[in-house]
């Protein structure tokens, strides 16, 4: 009889482990500033205060002051009888039309005290489209970021993130209470 020797090979097609690469071990090691600056570098000009102060602040803009509004309260948009509503914990909003609701519920997530609405109706939506995509996008950022981290440390970055945001807008400010209207006229002055 003659022996016969197996010689194990590794199955393409069965799982691997999960190699750690230098890029994982990294962001392992980085502390939540580090993410949010690789946060922020990442997402350029989509960055949600330079949306603001870049996109929102050259237009023609009037105040808005949000209630005092319950921390971490996920804001809702509810169609009522009465028209559209942004209930932000117990606190309803009325608000003219969806898209300006879907405006106000962008600055309510990031807990905004006072923002600037574009006083032309036909802006507000593309700029909440733009608004929600960067939140989003963002939030998905700082999760993959942390992904590997401890569940605290992830929150943390996210509180962080947000509050980042939030102070980013109101230093931009909340641009002036009634819009500027031009004084002049086509009439001939006498």
């Amino acid at each position: 009889m003659s022996t016969v020797s197996v010689a194990l090979v590794a199955d393409p097609l069965a799982p691997t482990k999960k190699v750690k690469t230098e890029k994982s071990l990294k962001r392992r090691e980085q502390s939540a500033d580090e993410l949010l600056q690789e946060i922020e570098a990442t997402m350029g000009e989509t960055w949600l205060p330079d949306i603001y102060a870049r996109r929102i602040l050259k237009l023609r803009t009037r105040s808005y002051d949000f209630p005092l509004l319950a921390k971490n309260a996920e804001p809702e948009i509810q169609h009522t009888l009465l028209g559209i509503e942004l209930k932000v914990g117990r606190k309803r909003m009325l608000c003219p039309d969806l898209a300006t609701a879907r405006y106000l519920a962008v600055f309510a997530r990031a807990g905004c005290k006072a923002i600037a609405i574009p006083y032309d109706i036909t802006e507000i939506s593309h700029l909440a489209d733009e608004l929600e995509s960067s939140w989003h996008r963002m939030v998905l950022m700082a999760g993959s970021l942390t992904s590997e981290r401890k569940s605290a440390f992830a929150t943390r970055v996210r509180t962080m993130l947000i509050g980042k945001v939030r102070d980013g807008i109101a230093a931009a400010g909340a641009g002036t209470r009634i819009p500027d209207f031009k004084q002049s006229t086509k009439q001939a002055r006498r």
